[in-house]
């Protein structure tokens, strides 16, 4: 992978990551919560023999340990994930790391980090989960950008193909979709339009 891809979808189970690796897309996420230990490493194992198979790029949410483990190569961490990860085994093994960041104190812990990228959200109201932060909004894009630099910055939250344009005209390198694709009625063909927006973009 060379430039960081503008488009990352963020899915829930190695089923969705089978679905989707083929579409054209270079970078997936698998973001699995409230499961038992032994169900999420078979997910992680499978999402990974998926994604080697289609050189499509796996990054594993929160499950650190696991993900070291199963051999995957890119890890993201929320804040609260920060502090039990061992950070040093995760750069000892050469695995890139995404972190979360909401408000200026946490970007402020993540770049201590020295993460890969970082994203910031939500951008926009989601009705994924309950947040406890407002929606960031494009200015927040840019004043985010100009702290984070080089590093590649994702924006993530209430992010659909018709305003994608917006995140990546403020500053945005990167835009991670949820439910714009999983909750879509024609997924396949929505990851289609989202590769075909984005392709330029890396």
């Amino acid at each position: 992978m060379n430039a960081f891809p503008a488009f990352y979808p963020i899915v829930d189970s190695a089923d969705w990551v089978g679905r989707l690796a083929p579409l054209g897309v270079r970078l997936l996420q698998l973001r699995i919560k409230e499961r038992p230990p032994a169900q999420v490493r078979r997910e992680v194992r499978a999402a990974l023999a998926v994604c080697r198979a289609r050189q499509v790029q796996l990054v594993v949410n929160d499950h650190w340990q696991i993900a070291l483990d199963e051999g995957a190569d890119f890890i993201h961490l929320g804040q609260q994930d920060l502090p039990d990860a061992d950070l040093k085994a995760i750069r000892a093994r050469g695995v890139r790391l995404g972190i979360s960041t909401h408000d200026h104190a946490e970007l402020d812990h993540a770049l201590a980090c020295d993460p890969d990228y970082v994203a910031l959200g939500p951008i926009y109201p989601t009705t994924l989960k309950a947040m406890p932060w407002a929606p960031q909004g494009l200015p927040r894009i840019a004043e985010w950008k100009r702290r984070v630099g080089r590093r590649p910055l994702v924006a993530i939250g209430g992010i659909t193909l018709e305003c994608a344009a917006g995140c990546f005209d403020a500053g945005a390198d990167s835009v991670a979709v949820v439910s714009d694709v999983t909750r879509h009625p024609e997924p396949a063909i929505r990851v289609a339009d989202w590769v075909t927006l984005t392709g330029a973009r890396g």
